[in-house]
């Protein structure tokens, strides 16, 4: 089995696979290609339906070993994202022991999340792109890895309020900027898809949206609060992000 996996090969392979993986990828297909069709993302469910998706399952995110899958995964993923459609996005499974399920809460959860990218960034072997600034308290700002700036998406079962941020195991989507091309403020088909995204957000959840919740670029906007929401509507005054401490403290080992 490779880095990076097709829906199609997944689900001819499904019953072959640990059973961790299987409960993660139905729970995945079930809540993303739903029968009433409520999830609130159409893009990533069209990505899904027409194998633009690539799937990664990777282990404990605590250990080591897990993060160099991902860097791995990342590095693979970068390779064939844009020959993989317009709906391109990376879908990171991890496995999540029952120690975790028991006693993480969402702020738990925050704290691995970001854990997970700054462990996974010292193993990053380009520099950052010019073009993105490294400073997350700038609209602009982007996580990078690779040299691809990524919007991230995270889902825990923590969360309970929003249930559009909750997941059976920690799952993590990781999707190229270059997607959001013809998806932005700028353009009639943004704009109206957001609206459309929003609207089902908010009956999706039962609640409004989180006002975190912005367009890339916007004055007010910063990104890395979107990749984690809160179940509430409370936000993170810092981001925990240290990419450029983490390259340093790995320049003087």
């Amino acid at each position: 089995m490779g880095t990076l996996l097709e829906k199609i090969w997944i689900d001819e392979q499904l019953e072959t696979l640990p059973l961790w993986q299987q409960t993660a990828y139905r729970s995945f297909s079930s809540m993303i290609a739903d029968d009433e069709n409520m999830y609130p993302c159409i893009p990533a469910k069209y990505g899904f339906l027409s194998n633009n998706l690539r799937f990664s399952f990777v282990g404990d995110p605590r250990e080591e070993s897990s993060i160099k899958e991902l860097a791995d995964a990342l590095r693979e993923y970068r390779k064939c994202s844009r020959h993989t459609g317009k709906y391109s996005s990376l879908a990171v499974f991890f496995e999540t022991p029952e120690d975790m399920l028991k006693d993480h809460d969402v702020e738990n959860y925050r704290e691995l999340f970001w854990s997970v990218l700054n462990k996974v960034t010292t193993f990053d072997e380009k520099e950052w792109p010019d073009y993105i600034p490294t400073d997350p308290s700038n609209n602009k700002w982007e996580f990078c890895f690779n040299g691809e700036p990524y919007f991230i998406f995270c889902a825990t079962p923590a969360h309970k309020i929003r249930k559009s941020r909750y997941f059976p195991s920690l799952f993590m989507a990781f999707q190229p900027r270059w997607v959001f091309e013809e998806m932005n403020d700028s353009t009639a088909y943004g704009r109206k898809m957001k609206k459309v995204i929003r609207r089902r957000l908010v009956n999706y959840d039962g609640i409004p949206g989180h006002p975190d919740l912005k367009w890339y670029g916007q004055e007010d906007n910063f990104e890395w609060k979107q990749y984690f929401l809160s179940d509430d509507n409370s936000s993170p005054s810092k981001c925990p992000f240290m990419r450029m401490k983490n390259k340093l403290s790995g320049l003087l080992k």
